[in-house]
């Protein structure tokens, strides 16, 4: 007895120390290559990404070609995209087509607080990988860990540092021939640190960017493969109606759809299924709710002004809907949809943008000769949306200039550190410039809709009536609209891009 009580407690002890020692492990995601695979033909609205990893494959399944002719396969791809795009789906597809394990690992997962296991779990992550070659080790968020060292102070930031310190040492201690390409991903490229991007490293990047209208199209018919559908549901016009969604944003989308119809007991899901489920994802869930007749003329007033606004302005992105239904926390809702896809925007349309955001306190203006706290959200945004076009895009009168203007604080330490390259003199300049660009703005468009007070006073008699207007009754009332200028007719990627900024498409109103 008293020899098996001492076997039992050495059995315990051993037990513990096992688990300390074992802290510093890996437990990574292992895909192995008997598990169902994902391949590309299961990743649509990214070929050029495909294309380009294609000989990341072709290096697993064929390496001998590479090597008898001394080439060197990057050892690191970094996945680039917004959130949402397929870039986890993208390396898993990578390791399907060639056949080999998949390690997949959250960069968050390497740094604890204990210092030196960030360090640790990175060497066992990389011994695994290499045991098992040929193979694809994945490490999605790398942000997480790989932000540009020396902006943070604490101990969390030391091991971050230390663990970003040990990557690095293990991209360096590979060896060319080894059979192992790293993956990582990550959405904010900019604030990684340089030694990741160096050669070596991480020194190929794929970009993995929203879909295309066709990108979008391929992307519903896959994840509706398993739906009951309706005779009349028409991808195309569904991918003409979700500018600017991610792949993740569309699967959401089809789920929801099937939500809709099972609620409404529905045996297949329709195309009314699918738009019921754009406008919930697009404008919040409709609750109507008993409001004052006289803040209800209110809002109908804000949202008319900026659809009487969208309208008769040839430049201005169309407008589909308006209602004063509360939807999510706005109580009322001017939607417009672009009717063609662009990457450039024209200094026009982004006049054109600001006048529609001034649109609705400027009715309230006129109509009401006061004004509410529901423009909060068109000034923030209209505001900063004429600071990038003086600062930025060299569209106001201090000239061709560009200045970095830092209006988001992504890694709080590195911006500390950054000091804003001009004077406080130029800084004036800039205020007094976006004030006049909003003001000059502003007359604008007070003088065209004291001119159209006729047709703002015909919409809200509408909306106080029906509560939603539509394409075509807005067509009945406030005629054909007129047409875009040539030169804003850009065709190209569902986003707003300039100098890498997105700028949203859709103007839905804010909380009030």
């Amino acid at each position: 007895l008293l020899i098996g009580f001492f076997w039992w407690m050495a059995g315990k002890s051993s037990r513990a120390q096992s688990g300390m020692f074992g802290f510093g492990r890996m437990k990574a995601r292992r895909y192995s290559s008997e598990q169902p695979r994902v391949t590309f033909a299961d990743v649509a609205g990214a070929n050029e990404a495909k294309a380009e990893l294609q000989e990341e494959v072709d290096f697993l399944t064929n390496p001998g070609k590479y090597h008898e002719l001394g080439a060197r396969i990057p050892k690191g791809v970094l996945l680039v995209g917004p959130p949402g795009t397929g870039k986890t789906l993208m390396a898993r597809a990578v390791a399907g087509e060639a056949a080999v394990p998949f390690f997949s690992i959250n960069a968050s997962e390497f740094v604890e607080m204990f210092v030196g296991v960030g360090a640790s779990r990175v060497r066992d992550l990389f011994r695994q990988a290499k045991e098992a070659a040929p193979a694809i080790l994945f490490i999605d968020e790398l942000d997480a860990v790989g932000r540009r060292r020396g902006a943070g102070v604490g101990t969390v930031n030391d091991e971050r540092e230390q663990t970003l310190n040990q990557l690095l040492g293990e991209l360096d201690g590979f060896d060319p021939r080894q059979e192992v390409i790293i993956l990582a991903a990550t959405n904010r490229p900019d604030v990684l640190d340089p030694a990741l991007l160096r050669p070596g490293r991480f020194d190929r990047q794929v970009v993995i960017d929203l879909p295309d209208r066709k990108g979008r199209e391929e992307i519903l018919r896959i994840h509706t493969r398993s739906m009951r559908l309706a005779d009349g549901v028409d991808f195309r016009a569904l991918a003409g109606m979700t500018i600017g969604l991610s792949g993740a944003d569309l699967a959401n989308l089809c789920n929801e759809a099937a939500l809709v119809a099972a609620r409404h007991n529905g045996r297949v899901i329709t195309m009314a299924d699918f738009e019921e489920a754009h406008d919930k994802i697009r404008l919040g869930v409709a609750h109507p709710q008993l409001i004052d007749p006289k803040e209800r003329r209110v809002i109908a007033y804000h949202e008319a002004g900026h659809a009487i606004t969208a309208w008769f302005t040839p430049d201005a992105d169309p407008v589909q809907k308006v209602t004063i239904v509360p939807h999510g926390q706005a109580l009322g809702v001017t939607e417009q949809v672009p009717g063609e896809e662009r990457h450039n925007l024209s200094q026009s349309y982004l006049y054109a943008r600001l006048a529609v955001m001034l649109g609705g306190r400027t009715a309230e203006e006129i109509a009401l000769g006061d004004v509410t706290t529901g423009a909060e959200n068109d000034l923030l945004e209209a505001t900063r949306l004429a600071r990038r076009m003086v600062t930025r895009w060299g569209m106001g009168k201090l000239g061709l200039v560009a200045f970095r203007v830092d209006e988001q604080q992504p890694f709080l330490g590195y911006e500390l550190a950054q000091k804003p390259d001009y004077s406080e003199a130029t800084a004036a300049e800039i205020d007094s410039e976006v004030r006049s660009l909003l003001e000059q703005c502003h007359e604008q468009v007070r003088q065209r809709l004291s001119d159209l007070r006729h047709h703002l006073d015909r919409l809200v008699e509408a909306l106080l009536e029906e509560e939603t207007v539509g394409l075509d009754r807005l067509i009945q009332l406030l005629g054909p609209r007129p047409q875009p200028q040539v030169h804003d007719q850009i065709a190209a990627d569902g986003r707003a891009l300039i100098s890498g900024d997105s700028v949203s498409l859709r103007q839905v109103r804010p909380p009030r």
